[in-house]
């Protein structure tokens, strides 16, 4: 396995928002992390970066254990996470914030480079020269999308991609992402529309309240009575 998790718990403040989660990525998977605002998703992958400190549990990825490293030298590795809220670099330009994107891939063969993430969003190539915060919100998720390519990701974690994003957009959006499933790209997708997730993953697990509650295929998951019912806004 690419990455294994066992048992990680996250606390904030006396609160615990992961408990003893366990999950496995293999290589080459598209996985899916789905479940409400508030079920841990966002706790748990923070965890994996290292932007936040595991309570307890272990983060396996290629072999070594890296729930104690700090986020720069997992990135290093190749387990790299596109944050929610994109966060671009605003006063720089759209080719800038790519370049500094591939900072993080130091020693690591590079699967995308200019070329291929403005094959993937040709509007970032039109607008190259433009400044990052000048950008559409949808724009600006692309943009961070093909920084995150540019850092050489053995592994990608994206975090709600479609958040407050108009529906053409997201549309966009996922259309790359299948197109970076069919190209191999191993990816940790967690996204609150469940529906969105599960058309475009290999695997998917459901979080409720910190937990791992259900786990599988995700077309054997989109096909599921209960969970239509309680997370797809549909009657089974």
């Amino acid at each position: 396995m690419l990455l294994e998790v066992r048992d990680l718990a996250v606390n904030y403040s006396g609160i615990q928002a992961v408990r003893g989660v366990s999950l496995d990525i293999a290589e080459g998977e598209m996985v899916a992390l789905i479940g409400a605002n508030g079920a841990g998703k966002s706790s748990l992958i923070n965890a994996l970066s290292g932007v936040v400190r595991a309570a307890s549990g272990t983060v396996t990825f290629e072999g070594a254990e890296i729930q104690r490293m700090s986020p720069w030298s997992i990135s290093a590795r190749g387990l790299i996470q596109v944050p929610e809220g994109r966060l671009v670099f605003s006063a720089l330009s759209v080719e800038e914030n790519l370049l500094l994107g591939a900072t993080a891939a130091k020693g690591r063969k590079a699967q995308f480079g200019l070329a291929e993430v403005y094959d993937l969003f040709p509007i970032l190539k039109e607008r190259r020269n433009q400044l990052a915060g000048s950008l559409s919100g949808g724009q600006q998720q692309m943009l961070a999308i093909g920084r995150g390519l540019m850092s050489g990701p053995r592994l990608l974690l994206l975090d709600e991609p479609s958040l407050g994003l108009a529906p053409v957009i997201v549309s966009q959006v996922f259309r790359a992402l299948m197109e970076l499933r069919a190209q191999g790209l191993t990816t940790l997708l967690v996204e609150q529309n469940a529906n969105l997730a599960l058309s475009v993953s290999d695997r998917a697990y459901m979080m409720e309240q910190g937990r791992i509650v259900h786990q599988g295929p995700s077309r054997q998951m989109a096909e599921d009575p209960d969970i239509i019912a309680l997370y797809m806004g549909q009657t089974a």
